[in-house]
């Protein structure tokens, strides 16, 4: 379907026309008619398929058809700062055909940056976008009123949930105006998820675009390994690429701060410069690093899953997973770093014993065998690629393949 025919407002769609978007994506297509008129949404889509400008656009619409005022209208709300910046960057290429305003609120910041974002609160842009966190801190205060925000947006509200924003979420809409549309967007739809729709959305439409199988051009395979050898075989895999064609874009996720540490500290000590993402780095250091990144002034990235989602960087040639991820769907959406825009690329997953039924679930998503590399001769005899189950009944072991 086209955007001229999907029911936006006169000046967005022309606005679309000189942006060069024609024809609008399947979620697009999808939720834009129902947010139109007024439903509450539960959408289940992953990054990459246009989402965000499935829930911006139509606001951007709506709001357009409105008196302005000096109070905030609509809230988004996304898991990380990253995320809330990059919508914030769509809001405002769509928004100049508007005459709608959008400003981000996320933590990290300095003293001015928070009475910059109370400004924006008490000043009343129209679009706030922000992170659980932030927002419950401005909360605490009597400056923001709520009372005529008509629209409360969750982005990747599976992530936010994982990351223990749950309370926050209904404690945030307890605080805005009842009389709303809530629209709620999802990677996956965890039983958690239903239960946080049925306590903040009425009557909600509900839409589901399967995930996306990984790119065809991504070169998939895997280790069965010891958790005390994976930092020497990482080091050892780098460096024998390094000596076989220069590297320039390699992304490495762990599921915890201390490993990313370590990898670093090893790759480092070994010669291969790195550099780690994580949350206990500020706004100014993040930002920092995912510009160096992009500019390949940092070839190799240790990173948790803090840039598995939301962050688009073109050419990243290697994907390494530390380990398995929990949920089968975070494994495709951290090897969907690469082969980004028809291009080539690689990922490569360590297992341990304790991980191999979840990579099982894996390649029961993917639908594909994904290949077992055998460890360098010098490597330890890893885990096989089978599930034991303990009988209760018989003090042994009973082996299910």
């Amino acid at each position: 379907m086209k955007f001229n025919n999907i029911g936006l407002s006169s000046q967005l769609q022309e606005g679309l026309e000189m942006m060069g978007f024609e024809k609008a994506t399947p979620v697009q297509e999808q939720a834009i008619p129902i947010i139109l008129e007024g439903k509450d949404l539960i959408a289940c889509a992953q990054t990459g398929t246009g989402k965000t400008a499935a829930f911006v656009l139509p606001i951007l619409s709506i709001l357009s058809n409105k008196k302005q005022s000096n109070k905030v209208k609509a809230l988004i709300i996304a898991p990380t700062r990253e995320l809330a910046k990059q919508i914030d960057m769509q809001i405002e290429g769509f928004s100049y055909y508007t005459n709608s305003s959008s400003y981000p609120i996320y933590g990290g910041g300095t003293g001015p940056e928070f009475e910059n974002q109370k400004q924006a609160l008490v000043k009343g842009t129209d679009i706030i976008i922000c992170t659980p966190g932030r927002l419950m801190a401005h909360l605490k205060f009597n400056y923001f009123d709520t009372s005529e925000i008509e629209y409360l947006i969750l982005d990747e509200a599976d992530r936010m949930l994982d990351m223990g924003f749950y309370d926050d979420i209904v404690s945030i809409s307890k605080k805005i105006p009842k009389k709303r549309q809530t629209l709620l967007f999802s990677a996956t739809m965890p039983s958690k998820i239903r239960k946080l729709a049925e306590n903040i959305l009425i009557n909600p439409s509900s839409i589901s675009l399967a995930i996306s199988k990984p790119a065809a051009g991504i070169k998939q395979s895997a280790y069965l390994i010891n958790d005390d050898q994976k930092i020497r075989l990482i080091r050892d895999i780098l460096k024998k690429k390094e000596r076989e064609k220069p590297l320039s874009h390699v992304l490495i996720f762990a599921s915890s701060i201390k490993s990313v540490k370590e990898i670093k500290r090893t790759l480092n000590k070994s010669g291969l410069r790195s550099s780690d993402m994580h949350s206990e780095l500020n706004q100014e250091q993040r930002e920092d690093t995912i510009r160096d990144f992009k500019n390949k002034k940092i070839k190799i990235l240790v990173a948790t899953d803090i840039l598995s989602r939301g962050i688009d960087i073109k050419g990243i040639e290697l994907v390494m997973n530390y380990e398995v991820p929990h949920d089968a769907e975070d494994y495709v959406h951290r090897i969907g770093r690469t082969a980004r825009a028809d291009r080539t690329g690689e990922a490569i997953t360590f297992i341990n014993q304790k991980q191999v039924k979840n990579f099982m679930d894996i390649e029961k998503l993917i639908e594909r065998s994904v290949l077992k590399n055998d460890l360098p001769e010098n490597y330890e005899k890893g885990p096989k690629f089978e599930i034991f189950k303990k009988n209760s009944k018989k003090k042994n072991w009973k082996k299910r393949k």
